[in-house]
């Protein structure tokens, strides 16, 4: 009814492609041996350890999307019978988990909660009884899209460091990569996956593993790699041995506009930008659910994500919701998952968005309240307003 303009894409990735980044695309293949590919592929890899925040690893970019980056972490790091720990915080990092699981890989879960980020000290409690050191890495989610959680990667990796235990620490940071703070070289972040279809901006079809040199120590050892997700095959003086075969052309001049857009803005502007927006998105939603029939999913306010909000719908109207908003206003946001399939929705913001696509976003989930009748608490959108203006304001 009042959808026609531009859609809203407010999903968890992909997510809204930038003029810029489609208008890079659209030019004819060129020759992948010599000239502006290869000038365009190194400068690629050199700003992609920028944004991971790395300055003694390497990053390598795979034509796929975050599952393909998984499994060549970990075929570039372990050996089949190996043993992983998972911390379970939402839905992907266990994925994450079978897709070791699948590759002969012994996981095992540490339990968590949908509702919470993974506990620092349960994983102390399990590092210290592992005195034989059979746990060979430590497999997490900075931010999790399915829960909208956001775990505290430094206190994980300080967990590591007290007891002593020399698993690799490997990090998922496909959600929030050019979203929240990612500080791989300081954190010491062993192996760090991302993608290019949320922060970054660009289609899906590229992944990315940033190893640092404890990484690539356990390559020399590793048995699991094969020819294409070889660490070393990739690093040959052709530059399109970096692909292991053609390079994928148009995704690389895409990804070569959203980094000049990101850099430029700056990696910390842009780290801010995310934080006001997330803020007054779930100002907006704390405002409502003081009498009213949603409520954020991650309990503590300290481990709700910059990057995707995760609320739920106590009366089970989440995909009606979903679907009149999208039918009606032109805004697409995603249905929970996972453990808490179809019981809230997800909302992603992150890569090219601004204040006028979340207040528009929650004007339209306000409006879809009223209009199904549903309880909600009152200044939301005021709320979600004044968190903007103070930001305006300073």
């Amino acid at each position: 009814m009042l959808k026609n303009g531009m859609n809203f894409l407010m999903i968890p990735g992909p997510t809204t492609l930038p003029a810029e980044v489609l208008r890079a695309m659209h030019r004819p293949a060129i020759d992948i041996y010599d000239g502006p590919i290869v000038q365009t592929s190194a400068s690629c890899h050199d700003d992609l350890k920028q944004i991971f925040r790395t300055r003694s690893g390497h990053v390598y970019i795979y034509v796929s999307n975050g599952h393909g980056a998984w499994d060549a972490a970990i075929g570039n790091t372990l050996s089949r019978g190996d043993k992983v720990v998972v911390l379970d915080a939402g839905h992907f990092a266990r994925e994450w988990g079978l897709a070791a699981t699948g590759m002969g890989i012994e996981v095992e879960v540490l339990p968590g909660s949908w509702r919470a980020a993974t506990d620092p000290q349960a994983l102390r409690a399990r590092l210290s009884a592992d005195r034989d050191s059979t746990i060979k890495a430590i497999l997490v989610a900075q931010v999790d899209t399915a829960s909208g959680v956001v775990n505290d990667i430094p206190a994980i990796r300080r967990v590591l460091d007290e007891t002593g235990h020399e698993a690799l620490l490997m990090v998922d940071v496909v959600a929030s990569l050019a979203c929240i703070p990612f500080e791989m070289e300081d954190w010491r972040v062993d192996v760090a996956v991302g993608a290019a279809q949320k922060g970054l901006m660009t289609p899906a079809g590229l992944g990315f593993v940033a190893a640092g040199p404890k990484a690539h120590a356990a390559a020399k050892r590793a048995n699991l790699k094969t020819r294409y997700t070889s660490w070393e095959g990739r690093r040959g003086e052709a530059d399109y041995l970096k692909y292991g075969g053609t390079p994928p052309e148009q995704l690389l001049f895409a990804l070569r506009a959203a980094l000049d857009m990101i850099l430029e803005e700056g990696l910390e502007q842009v780290w801010r930008r995310h934080a006001i927006l997330g803020q007054a998105l779930r100002a907006a939603l704390s405002a409502w659910a003081t009498a009213g029939d949603v409520e954020l999913n991650i309990l503590e306010p300290s481990q709700r994500s910059d990057a995707v909000t995760v609320f739920l719908v106590r009366d089970g109207r989440a995909r009606q919701l979903r679907e009149l908003i999208a039918q009606s206003c032109g805004v697409n946001v995603g249905l929970t998952i996972g453990d808490i399939a179809g019981n809230g929705l997800r909302i992603g913001h992150m890569g090219h968005v601004n204040a006028p696509m979340i207040l528009g976003t929650l004007a339209c989930l306000q409006a879809g309240f009223t209009a199904l009748g549903m309880r909600f608490g009152p200044g939301g959108l005021d709320a979600a307003a004044q968190v903007i203006g103070d930001a305006i304001k300073r």
